[in-house]
């Protein structure tokens, strides 16, 4: 079966942003072909097929380590909003949403909204929704929860949609102890971690902390 045609730049020369698809993914896989002096990547750095194929092993990757880690600490440390979260990483790293503040305070901002609706509602003892059904305690919750982290997030100018599911984990009793959220907020550091490894061997500016500041326009 044919490869499809490949889009955008030509495959010589550093990759323009954004790629063929949108975001950093064409730039990162054509960094970490020079990188490591690997041809085939740099001359096919923006094919979908490679692309896509970095994606797919860039997720195993990701979920591998925090597995290893759960394994090594008995800690579960796989959670549901760190998948959009390593998206965000690899797809568009350089996006104040992607830098390590947001995702970071983001995610902070959501466990400790969703268990604050948690104290409110008096549901810090109540089993998970899943399990003991919806009530209008839970409603409440829910709803105090994704507010508090929405309004929050845009107050201290952090925004990480990602922060979003991870409120809602937490308001509907899928974790609920303080020392869960601990847990929670050392997984988004280990995944903020590999974040900044791999953009950074890939070439691509990724920031300590605060996001990039956007660069002017071309004069025209």
């Amino acid at each position: 079966m044919t490869e499809p045609e490949r889009t955008g730049p030509p495959a010589s020369g550093t990759p323009q942003r954004p790629g063929p698809i949108g975001g950093d993914i064409a730039t990162i896989v054509y960094g970490l072909g020079e990188r490591f002096r690997i041809p085939a990547l740099v001359d096919r750095h923006n094919s979908t097929n490679v692309m896509g194929l970095f994606a797919l092993v860039n997720g195993v990757i990701s979920i591998a380590i925090m597995s290893a880690a759960a394994v090594l600490t008995g800690q579960a440390l796989i959670f549901p909003s760190l998948g959009p979260t390593a998206f965000l990483l690899f797809y568009t790293p350089m996006v104040p949403a992607a830098s390590p503040r947001n995702t970071i305070c983001g995610h902070a901002i959501g466990a400790a909204a969703g268990y604050l609706s948690l104290v409110v509602f008096g549901l810090t003892a109540a089993g998970p929704a899943l399990a003991t059904g919806v009530t209008w305690s839970r409603v409440g919750a829910a709803a105090m929860s994704l507010g508090l982290t929405s309004g929050l997030m845009v107050w201290l100018r952090v925004p990480h949609p990602p922060a979003g599911a991870t409120t809602l984990i937490v308001s509907l009793g899928i974790l609920r102890e303080p020392v869960q959220l601990l847990v929670l907020m050392l997984a988004v550091v280990l995944l903020v971690v590999q974040g900044y490894v791999i953009n950074h061997l890939a070439g691509i500016d990724y920031p300590l902390w605060s996001p990039r500041p956007a660069k002017p326009p071309p004069a025209s």
